[in-house]
């Protein structure tokens, strides 16, 4: 990282939930380049304090899973008390590259953008994006775009980086996936500056187990329209 960014307080806030195979790796992999980690444990099944009690970081726990939006909610609740300078949202089945950090943080540092998002699609990423997933992620950019106005290209990217405007004035309530979306609606609502930059994603049989479904892309697609009717 540059000198001005190893200044910088940087967090992660990781929500994971049965993610036993590997996200002991992924802390490891992420302690090596920020000084802090908020794991938000949302319900698995067996709590993983039993394998990450000997790992410095910060470990939050759901009695009950009530998915990745609250998971995250709650590790950016818990962020905002440690007064950092960027956090950073992060996904727990391995997916993300955390060499990814550096050039993800850039834009803030250099003060272009309040929050940085992630993408699969801008050309530099070389990501080979599997043909289903691609397919459903296009439909998914078109609906953030009816619903929010802003047009990315990526639709569902976990990897995000906030800076402390953008911690402070995003505020989600949606718990499960549509979390994604509600991202946009406060970036326009609050017209926070946006960018993306091109991310690696690297797919696994264990990961696109974990990933997102056709059917739960029907369930997102819902819980939006409910957002967009009564809020």
């Amino acid at each position: 990282m540059s000198a001005e960014a190893n200044h910088k307080k940087i967090i992660v806030v990781l929500p994971a939930y049965n993610e036993g195979p590997v996200v002991r790796q992924v802390i490891i992999s992420l302690l090596k380049i920020v000084s802090t980690v908020i794991v938000v444990d949302d319900g698995s099944a067996v709590p993983m304090i039993r394998q990450l009690h000997d790992l410095p970081l910060v470990l939050l726990r759901h009695r009950v899973n009530l998915g990745q939006g609250a998971a995250l909610q709650t590790g950016l609740m818990y962020a905002k008390k440690l007064n950092p300078d960027i956090v950073i949202t992060f996904d727990a089945d391995g997916q993300h590259n955390e060499e990814d950090i550096k050039s993800l943080i850039a834009p803030i540092v250099a003060n272009e953008a309040d929050i940085v998002l992630g993408s699969r699609f801008l050309p530099e990423s070389e990501t080979i994006v599997p043909l289903t997933k691609r397919i459903i992620l296009q439909f998914a950019r078109i609906i953030n775009f009816l619903l929010s106005g802003i047009l990315l290209t990526d639709a569902h990217n976990g990897l995000r980086a906030l800076n402390k405007t953008a911690l402070t004035k995003i505020n989600l309530t949606e718990n499960r996936m549509a979390h994604a979306s509600e991202f946009l609606f406060e970036i326009k609502k609050h017209k926070l500056r946006c960018k993306e930059i091109p991310v690696h994603i690297r797919y696994t049989d264990y990961s696109m187990q974990k990933g997102q479904k056709g059917r739960d892309s029907i369930k997102v697609l819902f819980d939006l329209l409910l957002h967009k009717l009564f809020k």
